[in-house]
């Protein structure tokens, strides 16, 4: 028997911190006090990240592009050491 899939998702690390909402020209502005939680600056670089549900996006995250690297790193890191590894026997 499969165990059901959870998010890690609780009052401590998930939280609504704003709604926003989207202008004419399809742009919308993080709250002063959201860009400085989040140490979000001019210039900052940010990955858009969309999760899909029944077809359809449910949901979207922003992730600054530099640490994108070390998460990508991480998760395939694992993977990567299971297929260089079975090449080497």
């Amino acid at each position: 028997m499969r165990k059901k899939e959870t998010a890690d998702c609780d009052s401590d690390t998930c939280r609504i911190e704003a709604i926003l909402t989207v202008d004419e020209r399809g742009q919308i502005v993080i709250p002063k006090e959201v860009r400085e939680s989040a140490k979000m600056g001019a210039g900052d670089r940010l990955a858009l990240v969309s999760c899909m549900k029944d077809g359809e996006v449910c949901c979207v995250m922003l992730i600054h592009a530099d640490q994108l690297t070390s998460m990508v790193r991480s998760a395939l890191s694992p993977v990567m050491k299971d297929i260089i590894g079975e090449g080497l026997s």
